[in-house]
């Protein structure tokens, strides 16, 4: 590839998705004209999903789903198929088929990187299409509300990287079912790199959450997330991450193992200890950056979400003692 070549023509973008269905359809239709090459990585569609693509002259990488399918894999398998058409492509944008991209993001984290030439990694803004429609939906935008702009130590799915930074880390971890993003980004780090967030909008994400089974299930795989770092060398020191994992078992055994032998030597006054629930529901919420409503809503969610995430974790811990391989945790 020339010195001087950049923009459109030194990005590839992988869309990875499975039954998406019009999300997917608004995805790709949005990246018209926005890259040099795109290929969508479809993880056993029933919906249609391969035929419309392949429509729209999109390359097509349909995994073989009787080997394990993560996210991570099938995001490998798209960059590596977009470098056997074209082996001079120096950036990768990865984004999931439930997102819109905004006109002019590529551009911008194509310039950024060109500027920058010790990130390699850069994300932007994600917003939630429909906050409005349910309660997990606007947790889903508040969350996405909430990255740090700047330097940072990970990105989530949607993202831009260096090709030959992303090639020299390894690519994503194939067996990761979940996580694997902050995980390559630890390695990334750990070679010299640094990983940005602009805030630019980026991508406007679906998450289509209506039922609290949905959410429970998102939180869950969180947990699962959070004890499976700790088993892996690249991340497992990471203060961030030990913080999390701890934080599940000290809200959701410590406080009430502590309750229980409290309440047995000294009575129901012990009772009282519980109310550090509610008090940190209230900490929370002080801390929040929006409206009272959402505010409150979070730190709600966040509190209940403890005992999601140690689920998550038991659920880790109990797979691995059985030794057996947990599939995907989804919940749409």
């Amino acid at each position: 590839m020339d010195a001087g070549r950049s923009g459109t023509d030194a990005v590839g973008v992988v869309v990875i998705g499975r039954n998406e269905g019009e999300r997917l359809q608004r995805c790709l239709a949005s990246l018209m004209g926005s890259a040099e090459c795109l290929a969508y990585v479809d993880s056993g569609s029933t919906d249609g999903s391969v035929a419309m693509a392949g429509s729209l002259g999109v390359e097509i990488v349909e995994l073989d789903m009787r080997q394990p399918f993560t996210a991570a894999r099938a995001r490998n398998a798209g960059l590596e198929r977009l470098l056997q058409l074209r082996p001079d492509l120096r950036y990768i944008f990865f984004v999931d088929g439930d997102c819109e991209v905004i006109h002019g993001w590529i551009d911008a984290a194509v310039g950024f990187l060109e500027s920058h030439t010790d990130v390699a990694a850069v994300c932007g803004r994600r917003r939630e299409r429909h906050p409005e429609r349910s309660i997990y939906n606007l947790l889903c935008d508040i969350e996405w509300d909430s990255s740090p702009v700047g330097e940072t130590g990970a990105c989530g799915g949607d993202a831009v990287m260096r090709v030959a930074a992303f090639r020299a880390a390894g690519g994503f971890r194939p067996d990761l079912i979940c996580g694997e993003e902050p995980e390559l980004c630890a390695r990334l780090r750990k070679a010299g790199w640094r990983i940005w967030c602009l805030a630019a909008d980026m991508t406007v994400h679906d998450a289509a959450m209506y039922h609290l089974t949905q959410w429970w299930r998102r939180t869950v795989r969180v947990g699962y997330g959070y004890a499976m770092f700790m088993r892996l060398d690249s991340v497992r020191h990471d203060k961030q991450w030990i913080d999390r994992h701890r934080r599940s078992w000290r809200w959701c055994l410590g406080v009430p193992a502590l309750t229980a032998v409290l309440a047995l030597a000294f009575g129901w006054p012990a009772l009282w200890l519980l109310t550090l629930y509610p008090l940190q529901v209230a900490r929370l919420a002080r801390r929040g950056r929006r409206s009272a409503r959402e505010n409150w809503s979070r730190a709600v969610a966040l509190v209940l979400g403890y005992f999601a995430e140690l689920h998550g974790q038991l659920k880790f811990y109990l797979q691995r003692y059985r030794g057996v391989r947990s599939g995907l945790i989804e919940y749409k």
